[in-house]
């Protein structure tokens, strides 16, 4: 199945790894970027579309058509934000932006939501963003998808000429060949992670929450 895909957060550097993928795979036809700055990146299967709101897509979503994935990489920190702010931003944005896409795409697209490893599906945990995250996981996959999947992701090697690293990843890049010998459930490249996301779109997995070991699974088909 030839994938047309829409994207969120190319100018993380999650989204900037899994657009990457996403570019090299024939299988590909057309990557849709949806962001609030330009990528950076040009190249004849990309669409950039730029959007200020993304809890507003009324003015673009006659734009957000004939799509049958969306790799939902738009993400932001809890460090120092409270619960309602940080659930505005977590489970509410994602929510929107899912609900609009299926409203306009109908059942066929398969939704793929980066979460993080740790998240908390039972509610119970004591950390407040895991519990939003888990909100948000468990609300997506009820919402109709004809397959909705979760990635959780942990320590993530950035892919060689990424343009967008978090500044914080050049003192601690170097521990990633550390932490994959020693402790292999914790980390990935994003590499691996977009394409273990068109492996999913392509041809489903048999569960719908893939921690690390899953994607690693995924990614070598």
């Amino acid at each position: 199945m030839k994938l047309r895909v829409i994207l969120t957060g190319t100018t993380g550097m999650v989204g900037e790894g899994v657009l990457l993928e996403c570019l090299h795979n024939p299988d590909v036809e057309q990557v849709l970027s949806i962001s609030r700055r330009p990528s950076g990146h040009q190249h004849p299967k990309l669409r950039e579309l730029l959007h200020e709101d993304f809890q507003n897509l009324t003015p673009i979503q006659d734009q957000l058509r004939g799509y049958n994935a969306c790799f939902f990489c738009l993400g932001v920190s809890s460090v120092g934000m409270q619960e309602p702010e940080y659930r505005r931003l977590t489970h509410d944005l994602t929510l929107h932006f899912a609900q609009t896409l299926l409203a306009h795409n109908g059942p066929n697209l398969t939704f793929c939501y980066v979460s993080g490893s740790g998240t908390d599906d039972t509610l119970r945990s004591r950390q407040m963003w895991a519990r939003v995250k888990g909100e948000t996981e468990n609300e997506l996959r009820q919402l109709g998808f004809r397959q909705a999947f979760i990635f959780r992701p942990g320590f993530l090697r950035a892919t060689p000429g990424q343009r967008h690293v978090l500044s914080y990843y050049k003192y601690f890049g170097w521990l990633y060949p550390v932490v994959r010998g020693l402790a292999p459930k914790y980390a990935s490249t994003l590499t691996e992670l977009g394409q273990a996301m068109l492996y999913v779109a392509q041809r489903g997995y048999a569960k719908p929450v893939l921690e690390v070991r899953d994607i690693v699974a995924a990614a070598k088909g």
